[in-house]
């Protein structure tokens, strides 16, 4: 696909597009042609879509318990959900709001920052492999094994022949985990340059907001164009079949996180996982239980 898919006009006789399908995007999709105020797959206000958010608390709820009790009883599937964006593009919000929904037993998070010392000593994915869901579980990584193509390459942080072959080697990763039954939800929050100084300008003028703004984050900003380039390369070189990468325009907080929620409810609703059934006699314990 050239571009990323438009939703279908709502119509009385056609169905909304699925999100998966409205934010999908392929190699050769052009980044800088998505709206980042968009909407895609959705054509209610806010205050629909928060109601729409709230609406999927259930469901995911229940799906989510029915994927780890399969796991009881010997199942091996689990998710992978994979947040990247710019600083202030709302990954917080989407651990909070859309994430958090869900019940926290079900869900291990982890926040990728700068490798450590022992981590440096080990080859890039590696600390990725040991932070990779177990069965029945949502695993959801805050920044992730892009980095090392992203923030590495803009910072020139190893040289470029090292930084080019991660790309093959993280589809060969990605395959892996998918072939040991994960799902991966690769989601690029995708929040535009003028949201962004609003976004820092708002952190800068409320002192309750203080304490999230790094003077670090305008260094970064500086490098805006560059990093646009990198997340392209992204796209063209690692959204594949097994694991494609959704762009979910940020500039709107509210429909982001329904976006999130909406690819977390369809991949599990695609999965169907099914309560396992009783390994004893159900009526036999019932009447113990009378009599107990």
């Amino acid at each position: 696909m050239a571009k990323q898919k438009k939703a279908a006009k709502k119509t009385s006789t056609s169905a909304p597009t699925p999100f998966s399908d409205a934010l999908r995007v392929d190699p050769g999709t052009d980044l800088a042609a998505i709206d980042p105020r968009s909407t895609p797959g959705f054509e209610g206000d806010k205050d629909a879509g928060k109601e729409a958010l709230e609406a999927l608390t259930e469901p995911v709820s229940e799906l989510q318990e029915r994927l780890f009790a399969e796991s009881r009883a010997g199942g091996t599937r689990s998710i992978l959900l994979v947040v990247q964006g710019m600083d202030t593009s709302g990954k917080g919000g989407i651990m909070r709001h859309a994430v958090g929904a869900v019940d926290p037993q079900g869900v291990a998070i982890t926040s990728f920052k700068a490798p450590s010392a022992q981590e440096q000593k080990h080859p890039f994915l590696w600390r990725i492999r040991n932070a990779l869901p177990d069965p029945g579980m949502i695993g959801v990584f805050d920044r992730s094994h892009y980095e090392d193509v992203l923030i590495v390459r803009v910072h020139d942080l190893v040289p470029r022949a090292q930084w080019a072959r991660r790309y093959g080697q993280i589809n060969t990763f990605e395959q892996s985990v998918v072939d040991d039954d994960t799902t991966i939800i690769k989601v690029m929050l995708h929040i535009s340059k003028d949201e962004q100084k609003a976004r820092l300008t708002e952190r800068l003028d409320r002192p309750d907001k203080h304490w999230k703004f790094n003077p670090g984050d305008i260094d970064e900003r500086e490098r805006w164009e560059d990093y646009q380039e990198a997340y392209q390369a992204v796209i063209d070189k690692c959204s594949t079949d097994v694991a494609p990468w959704y762009v979910v325009p940020a500039d709107r907080k509210w429909f982001a996180r329904l976006a999130v929620m909406n690819l977390l409810h369809e991949h599990l609703a695609a999965l169907d996982p099914q309560w396992p059934k009783a390994d004893f006699d159900v009526e036999e314990q019932k009447g113990r239980l009378e009599k107990s």
